[in-house]
């Protein structure tokens, strides 16, 4: 084969990671990779965790309903086991998943898959979540997205919790989280402190 189309036919395996706070873009940016993908006439699946049915209990949406059908899954070995044959694996709210989620990548990409995976880098307390930072550690690309901190405009930091809850996980949106940058969090955490009875 003439040296100069290898590139063009041969698609080695990688991992992407796109990454940030709540209302950053991830879910849009992998829906807009995925499309491509579609387009160059690739195979794709998208996967997402079934816990995640804020928009729909199947397909992948993002906050501004922009959507592509994917493979509800309980656990990442599902992955492997749903995506023989294909050459483009996406995956939506990855920090939902199992930290096994880390080793189903690397497989898929040492098979020469290209894996798309999208998720928050840090829960609403500013800790690194789930298998996410060990996916930007092994990633090929890491692209960090951010959203607009509400409160001054500058880029935003973290999901910053509005409810009283202490579970890790929970679901929500504009009504349960706001983006906020470094600064604005910290505020916002030295007044819920101070309005603690």
């Amino acid at each position: 084969m003439d040296r100069k189309f290898a590139g063009e036919t041969h698609r080695p395996g990688r991992i992407e990671v796109v990454c940030g706070s709540m209302f950053s873009g991830k879910t849009e940016e992998l829906i807009r990779r995925m499309k491509r993908a579609k387009f160059a006439r690739q195979r794709v699946e998208i996967f997402k965790p079934s816990l995640d049915t804020r928009y729909s209990d199947i397909d992948v949406v993002s906050h501004d309903q922009h959507s592509i059908p994917s493979t509800p899954i309980d656990s990442s070995s599902s992955i492997l086991l749903l995506s023989s044959d294909i050459e483009v694996v996406g995956i939506d709210e990855a920090q939902f998943l199992d930290d096994g989620l880390v080793d189903v990548c690397n497989e898929l990409a040492n098979r020469g898959v290209r894996v798309i995976v999208a998720g928050l880098d840090m829960d609403y307390k500013g800790v690194p979540f789930g298998p996410m930072p060990a996916l930007c550690a092994i990633a090929d690309d890491v692209t960090k997205v951010h959203a607009i901190c509400v409160k001054c405009g500058a880029l935003a930091y973290v999901s910053h919790r509005l409810v009283q809850n202490d579970k890790r996980v929970l679901l929500g949106e504009t009504n349960e989280y706001e983006p906020l940058c470094r600064e604005c969090y910290k505020k916002a955490l030295a007044e819920m402190q101070a309005n603690e009875p």
